[in-house]
């Protein structure tokens, strides 16, 4: 039996799942926690890799690893390839005025159209030139620029500073896939180039920028390490969302949901697309064709935050929540607790709307904070559907997808059928796809089974009231 490994590398903490190389059967897992904060030393996720796979078992009988990883972080090294600073992870807000100042420069609808997105305090391009008009000593000393699962994926083949690793610090040999690229903000996935003229406006200069792997190729092989055996083929990695894609097997007419620390909808698309508004990212897949999606900083978590003060589990939460009825009696939560990426609201905060009497109930309350997480996926699942997408159905994937209530909920607020598959880490299994497909030469076609079917049918007063008080500007 061959064996492959797929990587998440997430915000939260670094899954690895072995897969069976022919069948795609799941072999064992491993994890390691990662520290919290939006501002992480990318040291933490090489020993929380280490000790995730040390927790799945080593790589000794795997033939094959593919790490997907959190996307827009920066990566910033110096010429020997050490770590100027700490990472900016993708959640990290800082750099909004950046995002402003480079819209300003280019215009929107230039780097839409350039760079498939209109950049945002999420992208890298911003966190750059952040990082350029806060700390220009650090700006001056980058060599190169690297994303999580770039850095990760360059130090399992060896290279790193002289001291810490066996083939040095080559930094030519940094390599990433094309949807990571596509979320940087200077790196089309019209032209597949990257667009330098963007890249010094953000940093001040150039600076060496990853090779694009191209979906099925393989890095190059892992060197013998503490942890990793030598010889293990390295395949080109992905962005999480992208990663998760393939490992649903999402395809046209796929519109996939995610509920986890971050919100996302996103689709597969046979062309490119470019929206100047920026509610849409124009990114790029894993598979060679392209990923149009619209991330939501508040997601999971609002349900983590409320069922925390309403003094109940997740559990409790739905249960709350299902015993009230569609549009919470009027209560309406507008759930921006971390500022919001879309729409583009750093500095929004949450607003609880509707409060009477009659309406502020923990039954009501529970409700509320579903509803209004939903509603703000579907605003995403509409403005995909602007840009041509057809939905056949929606995917609702993430870790609060298995609660009950979530799903039911869903199908009362989106106007597309609902499937919930059957819970996995689907970044990792969709990175072991790809290890696959880099061994065997062939992408595996590995699609989970469907867990639940909701038979509600869409209310279409839920998204009423909630537009009714919208914030978007």
């Amino acid at each position: 039996m061959r064996l492959v490994a797929g990587v998440d590398s997430s915000t939260q903490s670094c899954k690895v799942v072995v897969r069976d190389a022919d069948t795609g059967a799941v072999v064992r897992t491993g994890r390691a926690a990662h520290p919290e904060g939006t501002e992480v030393a990318p040291a933490a996720w090489w020993d929380a890799l280490l000790a995730a796979i040390a927790d799945a078992g080593g790589l000794d009988d795997v033939a094959a690893i593919s790490v997907g990883g959190q996307q827009h972080g920066m990566v910033v090294l110096d010429a020997e390839g050490r770590v100027i600073r700490d990472a900016l992870l993708w959640n990290d807000t800082r750099s909004a005025q950046a995002a402003r100042d480079l819209i300003a420069e280019f215009g929107a609808e230039e780097l839409a159209r350039r760079t498939g997105s209109v950049p945002v305090a999420s992208f890298t391009a911003t966190k750059l030139r952040w990082l350029r008009d806060a700390e220009p000593e650090n700006a001056a000393r980058v060599a190169a620029v690297a994303l999580p699962h770039d850095w990760l994926s360059w130090r399992l083949r060896g290279y790193g500073p002289a001291d810490e690793s066996p083939l040095g610090p080559v930094l030519e040999a940094l390599a990433t896939d094309r949807s990571d690229a596509s979320g940087t903000s200077y790196w089309s996935p019209a032209t597949g180039d990257y667009d330098r003229e963007v890249v010094t406006a953000s940093l001040g200069h150039d600076a060496v920028l990853p090779r694009i792997v191209g979906p099925g190729e393989a890095m190059g092989e892992t060197v013998a390490l503490p942890g990793v055996p030598a010889g293990v083929l390295v395949g080109p990695g992905a962005g999480d969302n992208a990663a998760a894609g393939l490992g649903l097997g999402a395809r046209e007419g796929d519109v996939v949901v995610s509920i986890g620390t971050s919100g996302t909808v996103f689709a597969v698309t046979d062309a490119p697309v470019a929206d100047g508004t920026g509610t849409v990212a124009g990114f790029a897949d894993a598979s060679g064709a392209f990923l149009p999606l619209v991330a939501t900083l508040n997601a999971a978590r609002v349900l983590d935050r409320v069922a925390s003060l309403l003094g109940v589990d997740h559990t409790g939460l739905g249960e709350l929540a299902l015993a009230a009825e569609p549009g919470s009696g009027g209560l309406v939560l507008q759930p921006y607790f971390e500022g919001e990426r879309t729409p583009n609201l750093p500095d929004a905060t949450a607003t609880l709307f509707g409060m009477t009497l009659a309406s502020t109930t923990r039954e009501n309350l529970a409700r509320a904070a579903i509803e209004g997480m939903l509603c703000g996926l579907a605003d995403g699942l509409d403005a995909v559907r602007r840009l041509g997408v057809t939905a056949n159905r929606v995917l609702l994937v993430g870790g609060a997808a298995a609660n009950p209530a979530v799903a039911q909920i869903a199908a009362e607020v989106f106007d597309a059928p609902v499937e919930v598959p059957e819970p996995g880490e689907y970044v990792a299994l969709g990175a072991g796809v790809q290890a696959a497909w880099a061994l065997t030469g062939s992408r595996p076609d590995w699609r989970p089974e469907t867990l639940v079917r909701p038979t509600a049918t869409p209310v279409p007063r839920i998204r009423e009231q909630y537009a009714a008080h919208a914030v978007t500007a």
